[in-house]
């Protein structure tokens, strides 16, 4: 190799060595433990065997498994795709269109969710949504009778949960990327006589479309990976009615204490965060003629 590209290469080394022993290492031992029988307890906890598929054809024969699979799709695509990113975006174009002091005002409200450690962010949400918590208490001072929220819907609850929570980042980045947006153009599609959603579908969008994608991307992966707010909000319950495949994954590694078949679930939610890694990569290429 080039000593020339050697030396580039020196300043980001230390990065590379700790995605390598941090990232890339555990991804490999996932995989490979999804092929053993590793527990945690018993002979297979000290002597792990190679078993092959068995773990995978285990998995697809499953009941549990499409059905955590299904619904990790509906909860990424509801609270991240059109949740957060919408009313991210939605939130980003009032802003600048409102007053300075509304406009602060309105960021902090955003950003307090986000930047709450998720443990908290959790409980809260479930002092909100619980049976005796403040959503029921608010209806009940309308004379409304409350349901047990996390138990006749707690996918809904916990979409509606991350969707607060997560709105803030979406925001940010749509924030950012509509100061770039140059005023001139807009301004001249004005005097041409489009309207504002005119102005927004054909000029704003389209000018923002690698934010939109990366922010999608990024938005996606971290919804993926989502468990401590579920955990606490319903722990996948009632009768997995919200275990998706982290949920699934846990369970099966930690409290049934089978680490090859809760590895297999986990190397499942690997393979899926990239394709749509790959999907989102691809949106962000510029389109050539």
């Amino acid at each position: 190799m080039n000593p020339r590209r050697l030396l580039r290469l020196l300043p980001i080394t230390p990065a590379i060595l700790l995605l390598l022993v941090f990232l890339l290492a555990p991804v490999v031992w996932s995989f490979y433990a999804s092929f053993t029988d590793a527990a945690l307890s018993g002979k297979a906890a000290k002597d792990p065997q190679w078993v092959g598929a068995e773990n995978y054809v285990r998995m697809f024969s499953d009941d549990s498994f499409p059905m955590a699979t299904w619904l990790t799709v509906v909860f990424v695509a509801a609270s991240a795709v059109l949740g957060q990113n919408l009313l991210g975006l939605l939130i980003a174009l009032l802003m600048t269109r409102s007053r300075k002091m509304v406009s602060d005002w309105v960021g902090t409200a955003v950003v307090a969710a986000w930047v709450l450690p998720e443990i908290v962010a959790a409980f809260a949400a479930y002092a909100y949504f619980n049976r005796d918590g403040t959503l029921n208490q608010l209806l009940a001072v309308l004379g409304t009778h409350g349901l047990d929220w996390l138990y006749s819907f707690p996918l809904v609850a916990i979409i509606l949960a991350n969707t607060w929570r997560g709105t803030a980042f979406s925001m940010l980045v749509y924030r950012a990327a509509l100061a770039d947006v140059p005023r001139d153009v807009s301004e001249a599609a004005l005097m041409d006589g489009a309207r504002g959603w005119q102005r927004l579908g054909f000029i704003t969008l389209p000018l923002i479309r690698n934010s939109i994608a990366t922010n999608l991307m990024l938005i996606t992966l971290q919804t993926l990976a989502v468990f401590t707010l579920i955990w606490v909000m319903t722990a996948g319950g009632p009768a997995n009615a919200s275990t998706t495949l982290p949920v699934l994954a846990y369970q099966e590694a930690f409290k049934f204490g089978d680490i090859g078949y809760g590895t297999a679930v986990a190397s499942v939610l690997i393979l899926l965060g990239m394709v749509f890694g790959a999907v989102y990569v691809r949106l962000l290429r510029e389109r050539r003629p």
